[in-house]
Order: structure tokens, then sequence, then C-alpha cells
């Protein structure tokens, strides 16, 4: 595996042109090639970016995690998904329509972020009802920052999808993660890891599924930088749309 010394497509993500997004974005939307399902090319899509994306200071990588979202009927997940969903409701009902969060990708400094199956807090995050998605600080802003609106994500509206899914949506930013509401888990995470700004962009798919790329940044970044960042959303969407009916490997 290329290193961020080494990798001959590394981009500083302090100073990102247009030109190294551009390239970027050539990039992702190659990774659904020869993928069998959208966890694969999920995959290739946050590696590419954990290992290019670099502090353009010190060469090192950028990233200290990238994940990668995408909402999911329960009723279509696997029994452990399902487990993990009602776990997380309590004394709730989960009915087989209700959108849950799955993380599908993940790559990142620590051993347990480098599969979905090793986390803690985000495999599958149930959205029973706007007022749930309400309590959720970081989920409900990721949603409201893109510019889609939260009752659309819990109960997609056939006769409202056909818009909304030919626009290009803003970005999720974070310019400052220390003591943000927005970014959880401070003590165990922010910290430590020295996260400066959390960085999300995606989008809507046909089905009225919503996916989205975070990454959590070590360098401080930019509203100007981070705009840059709406075209790959699209570049991505095209990555992963040949696979909305074969989502899990």
């Amino acid at each position: 595996m290329d290193t961020p010394h080494d990798s001959p497509a590394a981009y500083d993500i302090t100073n990102f042109t247009i030109r190294e997004m551009t390239e970027c974005g050539k990039v992702l939307r190659k990774c659904g090639d020869g993928a069998t399902c959208m966890e694969e090319a999920s995959n290739r899509i946050v590696r590419h970016l954990y290992d290019n994306l670099v502090d353009g200071q010190t060469a090192e990588r950028a990233c200290a995690l990238v994940r990668f979202f995408k909402t999911h009927g329960y009723g279509q997940l696997d029994n452990e998904l399902q487990n993990y969903a009602r776990n997380m409701l309590g004394g709730q009902t989960a009915v087989p329509e209700m959108k849950c969060l799955v993380l599908l990708a993940t790559v990142g400094e620590n051993i347990k972020w480098e599969s979905r199956k090793s986390s803690n807090g985000h495999k599958a995050i149930p959205l029973p009802s706007e007022t749930a998605v309400e309590q959720i600080p970081m989920i409900r802003n990721l949603i409201n920052q893109l510019g889609i609106s939260v009752s659309l994500v819990v109960n997609p509206d056939p006769k409202l999808l056909m818009d909304m899914e030919q626009r290009t949506y803003n970005v999720f930013h974070v310019p400052e993660a220390l003591g943000s509401p927005y970014i959880p888990a401070q003590e165990e995470f922010v910290i430590p890891c020295g996260i400066k700004s959390v960085l999300g962009f995606g989008g809507l798919l046909p089905s009225g599924d919503i996916f989205a790329v975070i990454m959590f940044l070590k360098v401080p970044i930019s509203k100007e930088m981070a705009d840059l960042f709406k075209t790959l959303a699209l570049n991505i969407k095209m990555a992963v749309l040949p696979f909305e009916k074969a989502v899990f490997s």
C-alpha cells in the first residue's frame, strides 16, 4: 500500500486546487469498476481519501478517520445489524421500513476503525422519526448542512425524490471540532486524536437513501476548501449508483 509520502496522487487538503479535485474525482468515480457491491466500492473510496489527502506542511496523512454511511431500511438489514439497531432503540418497536444510518466502510489510525464490524457506536443507527434525529446533533447537523430535509430522510417521498436526487448538495463542515456540540466523544476521540476539523459530503440516491462520506481531520479546513468537496459527492455517487440493489459484501 502506498504511504502518503510516496503516493503519486497525494493532495494537499490545506491547499486543495480545482485541478487536484478533478484528479481525485476521476479516481473516486472509478472506485466501482469491477466491484461486486456498494460495500466494496465504498471501502475503496474511503481508502483513497485516507491514503492520499495529506497535510501540505508535513506530508503526513490529513485524516485520522474516514467513514462512509448510507441509510438503509431496517427490514433489509442482516440479523446482526437488526439486533444492533433494535438495542439502540431501547423499548421502541422496530418496523421494516424504518431507516437506519449504516456504516458501510471505515478506515483510520486505530485498528478498530479498519472494519465496520468492529465499530462500537455506529454500525446501524436507527432513525425512527424526525424527533429521534433531532436528538442526535451530529446526524441532524449533517442532514441539515447537506441541504436535505430530515423528513425526507426518515420518510422518502417518491414525488419529491426525482427533483431532489438531481441536486448538488452542500457540505457538512465543522471548522473547529474541539468543543463542538456536533462532534461527540470529545474526551475519547477528538482530544486524544488531535481532530481539528470535520468535513462531510454526500447526496441522495434514486431509492431515496442518502450516502455521506465523513472525514475527521488533523488539520483545520476553511469553508472555501470545504466547499470544493461538493463536486466529489457526484463522483462518489457515480461509483456507488450501480449497487443500490447489492449493498453488502
